[in-house]
């Protein structure tokens, strides 16, 4: 069984907010990235998206309201959830989604 050390893999990322993936569980893809304090464009995606931080801290805008995802907690982001990150937002995500 493959060993992933998510920390690692995000902080040989030579750009920030670009993903890799690592592996895939089922149908789901695992990914991970290094946050770097930048704000993120708005997306929306037709499958559910899971936003699991690492260390760190991720600000999300999601239509009025500002969610702060700490190290040790996921935001999921449902399908056709519309979600921008915020300036400040900065450490190891981990991404699953289909």
């Amino acid at each position: 069984m493959p060993l992933i050390d998510f920390n690692s893999v995000a902080k040989q990322s030579a750009e920030a907010w670009k993903s890799s993936v690592v592996g895939k569980v089922g149908p789901a893809n695992v990914k991970v990235l290094r946050m770097d304090a930048q704000p993120y464009a708005e997306e929306t995606h037709d499958y559910n998206e899971g936003l699991l931080v690492l260390d760190g801290q991720l600000r999300l805008q999601v239509g009025p309201e500002t969610i702060v995802v700490e190290a040790g907690q996921m935001y999921l982001a449902l399908a056709g959830t519309a979600h921008g990150v915020l300036p400040g937002s900065h450490g190891t995500l981990v991404i699953i989604d289909a």
